[in-house]
């Protein structure tokens, strides 16, 4: 199979018209038709079922499609690292979820770029399971995760430890004495989904099922703005918050008959990899 195969199986699958396709990738519609006929060929499987107007993938497209993604990442990766070491004697790829980023991962990569030139950094920004599956792949060195990995060859520190507040604007507190789990339920609450962590299932639960949030996202430094426009109320890290309760702006709701659970950051790697690098700014022993 060819990368421009991929590339077309992938962009079909999304668009899920042949002549939408073949428009949007500016080629015939038959090289559309012949690239899918060949790629069905070589796996040996189909991969979309075919309509009158649109296709859809089959089963076994569905799990060929997260394959065809990794493999063209995996391309674009290495060519990356070929491409940097012609101006760079070091290049860190680091995965973060959205929680860890402001608090953890920028510092040290201000650090990085501050006291050295002969470092690149590559930082990816998303899921704990998406960025666990790069990381075994090669195409990252570490990533900062809201859940554990336990597995053979890797390391998986505690890296540290939060606690989660619930915060709102400050003066717009409707219960500055504190709120009951009952009346948590019944606020405008701004859901950020903290995924499989002991924090999301916990929130989660403070809902009925089938909740419709005022706003649902999964990046928990999105919500700040709407909770500073005095919006409704949300569970936080508290790093993540800490410089907006300190200015005033947001104020933290104390919470009376029950408590929420801490927040763990793990730093995951591979057993060979040399993390103290990075986390102690050691970049400039491997210029000559």
């Amino acid at each position: 199979m060819n990368t421009e195969e991929l590339k077309t199986f992938i962009f079909l699958s999304k668009v899920k018209n042949f002549t939408l396709a073949a428009e949007q990738l500016f080629i015939a519609q038959s090289t559309v038709t012949n690239r899918i006929n060949e790629l069905e060929k070589e796996v040996g499987k189909r991969l979309f079922s075919r309509g009158s107007k649109t296709v859809k993938l089959t089963e076994a497209g569905e799990i060929f499609l997260r394959y065809a993604e990794r493999i063209l990442d995996l391309q674009s990766t290495s060519i990356e690292e070929m491409n940097a070491l012609a101006s760079h004697s070091r290049k860190f790829s680091i995965g973060a979820i959205n929680a860890t980023y402001e608090v953890y991962v920028k510092p040290l990569i201000d650090e990085c770029l501050k006291n050295n030139s002969v470092t690149s950094v590559k930082v990816m920004l998303g899921h704990s399971l998406d960025l666990i599956q790069q990381l075994q792949d090669n195409m990252l060195d570490m990533v900062f995760s809201a859940i554990p990995l336990k597995r053979l060859g890797y390391n998986c520190d505690a890296y540290d430890v939060d606690r989660v507040a619930l915060v709102c604007k400050k003066g717009m507190n409707e219960y500055p004495n504190g709120v009951t789990k009952e009346q948590l339920a019944k606020l405008p609450y701004l859901m950020c989904d903290f995924t499989l962590s002991e924090a999301g299932v916990f929130i989660r639960s403070l809902f009925p099922k089938k909740h419709i949030f005022r706003l649902d996202v999964d990046n928990s430094s999105k919500l700040i703005p709407y909770l500073e426009n005095g919006l409704g109320y949300s569970f936080l890290p508290y790093k993540l918050v800490q410089d907006k309760l300190e200015e005033g702006t947001l104020e933290e709701v104390k919470l009376l008959d029950f408590s929420a659970p801490n927040v763990t950051t793990y730093l995951i790697y591979r057993q060979d990899y040399d993390i103290n690098r990075f986390l102690e700014n050691k970049f400039d022993e491997e210029v000559e």
